[in-house]
């Protein structure tokens, strides 16, 4: 039985950064691409994403930004929040993968976005662990974050884990390190994937 370390972020999730940056945008459709610029790619969000600005801060840093609409705090946030939907079969999938194997999360993911995405769906609490990148600073890009798996996996080696990621850097950091990779295009490859594994 070996460790599946699953990706949220278009493996478990669609994930929709236009409707966060259309509903709060000013300016329409080029506001939004501004805004989609600053804070949900690049650099803000990489440090975000790292759990090196916090929450409170971040969304303050989006609110005063003279391209975003004025609005309660608490909407600012429930916006940014609210642009995942489940993908099609994953609940089966997960299903299927959890019978033959471990499961854990492994993710490059905001505190903000995790705590909405493990009360929206249940599917996520299916993991054994959790490896956020917000929590221990690495991002599946960089090697350290592999090395904080297996340092952290009491023993486990890396031929004992396969990653499943829709980012080919991801994988082939992933497989640099010796772990097996998958690059995800849809459920029904990675599980014909996984009958082999």
């Amino acid at each position: 039985m070996g460790i599946v370390l699953l990706d949220i972020g278009n493996v478990i999730v669609d994930v929709d950064f236009h409707r966060f940056c259309r509903s709060v945008a000013r300016d329409g459709e080029r506001g939004a691409e501004t805004i989609l610029c600053r804070y949900c790619e690049g650099g803000h969000k990489l440090s975000f994403d790292r759990g090196l600005i916090a929450p409170h801060e971040y969304l303050a840093m989006i609110a005063r930004d003279p391209d975003v609409r004025t609005m309660p705090r608490s909407e600012l946030r429930f916006l940014w929040q609210d642009i995942f939907s489940l993908k099609k079969g994953v609940a089966e999938a997960v299903e299927m993968l959890g019978r033959k194997h471990h499961l854990w999360i492994m993710s490059d993911i905001d505190p903000l976005h995790f705590a909405h995405l493990l009360n929206s769906f249940p599917v996520l609490k299916r993991a054994e662990r959790y490896l956020l990148s917000y929590e221990h600073g690495w991002l599946k890009r960089e090697p350290e974050a592999f090395r904080m798996v297996l340092d952290s996996s009491r023993g486990m080696v890396p031929g004992d884990f396969v990653i499943i990621d829709d980012r080919e850097d991801n994988c082939l950091c992933a497989e640099d390190c010796g772990i097996k990779a998958h690059h995800f295009k849809g459920w029904a490859q990675a599980l014909e994937f996984m009958r082999y594994w």
